[in-house]
């Protein structure tokens, strides 16, 4: 472990506090994968373990599937002795030179996931367990949010179901969802829920407890670090899935004792039933008018919540954007090619489209430049209480 903290100390310090990280891919196998994530055609099937669905970016959470794959959804980081690295074992072996001596005191992880999912057909209808439920199986709630960027392909099914008719929580008619879960044999609980088309460069904020069926266009999701779900929907993508995802993180006191119903309590009934959910928790991009360069900008894009935040910057061909921030982040380039703080940056180049700006190079200022011929593009990241001054939704009640 002492090699493992030098030689990781030793890549902050060379690099200015900014260390480069390689793409962690995930598998699922309830669903086909998109084939929009940049990989070649031949490396998306992986047999019982399915296909490659997501990836997940510096990510310091596990991914929970079915057949266990060591390090799966773990970053790790790029390092010249060619070791495996995670960010995990990184940020718990040098938590205040990762986070900062003030923010590691308070938060013990960086406290987020950031991830791309791409699947062919849309998300079955599921849920997220709440913080309660959530640590009754040793896990963390999983509040999430999306945004779906521009030139990509939506896919064949690009609506997302959210919630349940205002009048089933209104009239606290939860039963109606029950006889869907025993029965398990189609896809027709959607019936009870309501569909909003997904819009390129558009957005959602989606608390923990709330139903919902993500569409089919390819996603930029920003999480807690958890992967927590019970899965309502029997069939999608033409298939019935394995019925064992409904109770994936149900205690087994609670599913012998209430089996189905157990999934009704895991509800956030107000948040999926609410009639103005659209207004409460749609998220367009919100330029930050401060910070506005003549080179580029930025743009809020998840925010309403102080439990993470995520920016888009742009910079123009031949321009070039500074600023700062207030904490640790990680980045994703998504188009373009250049600089970030003088590292090289390209999306789509595996090697070159993630880092991670540790607090102490965050909080000072980074120039950005973009060096071809198009617009640069790139996410930023943000734990827990990092970005205080993130836009809140007013609050709509009719």
């Amino acid at each position: 472990m002492n090699e493992i903290m030098k030689h990781v100390s030793d890549l902050i310090e060379n690099n200015d506090g900014i260390l480069r990280l390689n793409p962690a891919w995930v598998a699922r196998d309830f669903l086909p994968p998109g084939r929009r994530l940049g990989l070649p055609d031949e490396m998306y099937d992986l047999g019982d373990r399915g296909g490659i669905c997501e990836r997940w970016v510096g990510s310091t959470t596990k991914a929970d599937n079915n057949i266990s794959v060591p390090n799966e959804g773990l970053s790790t980081i790029q390092n010249e002795m060619d070791i495996v690295i995670t960010l995990k074992e990184a940020v718990e072996l040098l938590p205040s030179l990762i986070m900062g001596d003030e923010y590691s005191r308070t938060h013990n992880s960086l406290g987020r996931l950031p991830k791309i999912f791409d699947y062919k057909y849309r998300l079955p209808y599921h849920l997220h367990q709440m913080e309660h439920h959530a640590r009754l199986v040793g896990c963390n709630s999983k509040e999430e949010a999306y945004y779906f960027p521009e030139e990509v392909d939506m896919g064949n099914e690009a609506e997302t179901y959210f919630g349940v008719h205002p009048y089933i929580a209104e009239q606290k008619k939860y039963d109606l969802l029950l006889p869907h879960l025993k029965e398990w044999n189609d896809d027709s609980i959607l019936q009870h829920s309501r569909a909003f088309k997904q819009i390129p460069g558009d957005g959602y904020h989606v608390p923990s407890g709330t139903l919902h069926a993500p569409g089919s266009a390819l996603t930029i999701e920003l999480q807690e670090d958890s992967d927590v779900f019970a899965m309502l929907q029997a069939k999608t993508g033409g298939k019935i899935i394995d019925k064992e995802l409904l109770f994936k993180d149900v205690t087994s006191e609670d599913r012998k004792s209430k089996a189905e119903k157990i999934i009704l309590e895991m509800i956030n009934w107000e948040i999926s039933g609410d009639p103005y959910f659209y207004e409460n928790r749609h998220t367009p991009p919100i330029i930050i008018e401060e910070t506005k360069r003549k080179g580029g900008e930025e743009y809020w894009i998840f925010y309403n919540t102080h439990k993470f935040s995520g920016k888009k910057v742009v910079v123009h061909p031949g321009g070039e954007f500074t600023g700062k921030d207030n904490g640790v982040y990680n980045i994703l380039v998504w188009r373009g090619k250049g600089t970030y703080g003088g590292a090289e940056i390209e999306g789509l180049n595996f090697d070159k489209d993630e880092l991670l700006i540790c607090n102490d190079r965050a909080v000072r200022e980074i120039t950005v430049k973009n060096t071809g011929e198009r617009d640069l593009i790139l996410f930023k990241f943000f734990g827990k209480d990092i970005n205080k001054n993130a836009p809140m939704l007013p609050k709509y009640k009719g």
